[in-house]
């Protein structure tokens, strides 16, 4: 399919490229952007006039739920949404059931993401079989078989010794593992440790459950070499452990969630079970440090921690209620209003969502690491246009996710996505949606 994207403005975080200019694409391939060749028909004409032309969104956080788990996602309707937010990669965590432990497994996820012809999808495979942090997996036959690095997602290891040896595993062979500090013990709770948590009677979880697990991490990273990325980091101390073990040389990335980058546990109201999230929410001192370490670099990406719950596992007290949230259709309002409010400009609002995110998976994304995050001529055509003037309410009747829990219901966004092109074909349109 042959599409002339005209009139936008074209932005490419990667580049510093910002410009009024067409951009031609044909079989699945950025042909020109700008110089487009007189004698080139399209098939399909986007004018983009008062819209950014930017690459796919990239999004390194996101539970699909399947399979195991389709009353809460079906991988149709959390593909939908994600071509609906503008991400055409993402990242997908292995705490499915079963677990993706298994080659097998794995393919199948993947073939069953490519026939739907929108986001391409990017397992981590687990880091111990079946989460249970006893035995490691085969790391080289899961990444044969498509896993971009390693996770024990929401499960904290009870070994240090299991962890070392991961991580030895995974330095001889130059693989990434992705790991959510959490100290297992201290991090029970249901709530950020502090002043509310008190008042409300919930069991809180202290910063140090997220610092003890950083510099044990950290330890670790230093005997064996590894490369680890930290997810979702939820601390001011936190930032500051990433900050110094980056002075160090440490082979370590990092990202945060929506949630923990414009939410606090003030929050949580009267036990509001929407913001029941992993990490929880902490203070606003905390949410501070990391808008300006997003803003600063430290942190290298925001994602959306997809994770549709249904409604019989959401309403309920707050500390029975199930963790999580729908993000992957709110990543880029979120990410444009941070940048509003902090004052960062457009391209590095977009910057974390393309060309850093994409970074972090590096050579893990093989022949399409010069293209996936960026625009470049001749990579495949992973785009989006967006209308940064339209605003957007949040409702369940919005979101096209499976889950409709979002701590954001009754925000007013900006941007709009109204066009998502994933390898060359028009994955999403909503040029008409109000």
């Amino acid at each position: 399919m042959k599409i002339l994207i005209r009139n936008g403005r074209v932005i490419d975080p990667a580049s510093n490229f910002d410009e009024t200019c067409d951009v031609a694409l044909a079989a699945g391939r950025i042909l020109a952007i700008g110089n487009v060749a007189p004698g080139f028909a399209p098939s399909r004409v986007i004018d983009a006039a008062g819209c950014i032309v930017a690459p796919g969104l990239v999004d390194l956080a996101v539970r699909l739920r399947e399979p195991g788990h389709e009353h809460e996602g079906m991988l149709e309707s959390e593909m939908a949404a994600a071509v609906a937010g503008g991400v055409t990669s993402l990242v997908c965590l292995p705490d499915t059931d079963p677990v993706l432990d298994e080659p097998g497994l794995v393919e199948m996820l993947k073939f069953r993401a490519e026939k739907l012809h929108q986001a391409r999808v990017f397992p981590l495979g687990a880091l111990t079989r079946n989460l249970q942090g006893e035995v490691l997996t085969e790391m080289v036959e899961l990444t044969e078989a498509g896993c971009v690095g390693f996770s024990q997602a929401e499960v904290a290891l009870t070994s240090t010794q299991v962890l070392q040896r991961a991580l030895q595993y995974a330095s001889t062979y130059g693989y990434t593992v992705w790991l959510r500090p959490q100290e297992l013990h201290l991090g029970r709770g249901v709530a950020a440790s502090g002043a509310l948590a008190t008042r409300l009677g919930l069991a809180g979880v202290p910063v140090a459950a997220e610092t003890i697990a950083l510099h044990t991490i950290f330890e670790l990273m230093k005997a064996t070499g590894a490369k680890v990325h930290v997810c979702r980091l939820s601390s001011a101390a936190g930032v500051e452990l990433v900050r110094r073990a980056r002075d160090e040389g440490l082979a370590v990335t990092c990202d945060v969630s929506i949630n923990s980058l414009h939410l606090t546990d003030v929050d949580i109201g009267y036990f509001d079970s929407r913001m029941r999230l992993n990490p929880p929410l902490r203070q606003q001192r905390d949410r501070d440090a990391l808008r300006e370490a997003l803003a600063d670099g430290t942190i290298d990406a925001l994602v959306s921690d997809h994770t549709p719950v249904d409604e019989d596992a959401k309403m309920l007290p707050f500390a029975e209620a199930e963790p999580g949230a729908t993000g992957l259709e709110l990543l880029l309002g979120l990410a444009l209003k941070w940048g509003q409010e902090s004052g960062v400009g457009l391209a590095r609002s977009l910057a974390v969502l393309t060309s850093q995110p994409a970074g972090v998976l590096g050579a893990a994304l093989g022949t399409l690491r010069d293209s996936a995050g960026q625009l470049v001529e001749g990579g495949i055509a992973d785009l989006c246009v967006i209308d940064p003037q339209a605003e957007w309410v949040v409702t369940s009747d919005t979101l096209r996710s499976q889950g409709k829990h979002t701590p954001f219901s009754g925000y007013a966004l900006p941007g709009r996505v109204r066009c998502t092109i994933a390898a060359g074909q028009i994955a999403h349109e909503g040029w008409d949606r109000a």
